[in-house]
């Protein structure tokens, strides 16, 4: 896996997509990681040997941060096939809010490992980011697809079908979903709370 974040800012307002990639909860309002949670889980991708880690959040200075993508850049640019340091580079563009090269450095690792759903759920949180909500609900429906135990991207799809699309129906309907499939993951709890934040149907005529 990725690390993964959550989606949201509060269930009243919704408004920041979190993501898979530090294995974080999607929810509605943004959380920090668990503490002693490392950048990334087991077995996630990572740097190559000999590349330098993303020092923990609210410990890297900017120096520090320009450094570690300074080095991501030229790895990929040693070798572009290297899909562990293409996520890691989005990933780093992700924390430091810059949309467009994260959508452009997960799409190259989507183009050597295109089948993975935390990249994927990633990169639609990111164009949800940019103003394309139509684009990263595709995202976070094939990441499910690929994946229907990834609760993620189920949950992320909610929150997009709820807050950009205007559609609390289909909301409900996914945010069920995740309840039925996972009913005692994180995610199936703030399902529970996205469902009762949710407006009322307007009455019908």
């Amino acid at each position: 896996m990725t690390r993964m974040r959550a989606l949201g800012t509060a269930l009243a307002v919704l408004a920041v997509l979190p993501a898979c990639k530090r294995s974080e909860p999607v929810q509605a309002a943004p959380t920090a990681p668990p503490p002693g949670a490392p950048g990334l889980p087991p077995g996630a991708p990572g740097l190559p040997q000999g590349l330098p880690q993303l020092p923990p959040p609210g410990m890297a200075g900017a120096a520090s941060v320009e450094q570690h993508l300074a080095a991501l850049q030229q790895q990929v640019a040693r070798d572009p096939k290297d899909v562990k340091a293409w996520v890691e580079l989005g990933n780093l563009y992700f924390d430091t809010k810059q949309p467009q090269r994260s959508i452009d450095a997960y799409a190259k690792a989507l183009e050597l490992q295109p089948n993975n759903p935390d990249v994927i759920t990633d990169q639609g949180v990111m164009y949800r980011d940019i103003g394309q909500p139509e684009k990263a609900a595709a995202n976070f429906r094939k990441a499910n697809q690929l994946d229907p135990n990834h609760m993620q991207s189920l949950f992320n799809l909610g929150v997009i079908q709820a807050y950009d699309l205007k559609d609390t129906k289909a909301a409900a309907a996914t945010w069920n979903e995740v309840i039925r499939r996972a009913p005692n993951s994180p995610q199936a709890a703030q399902a529970r709370q996205a469902i009762g934040s949710l407006p009322p149907a307007p009455a019908a005529r």
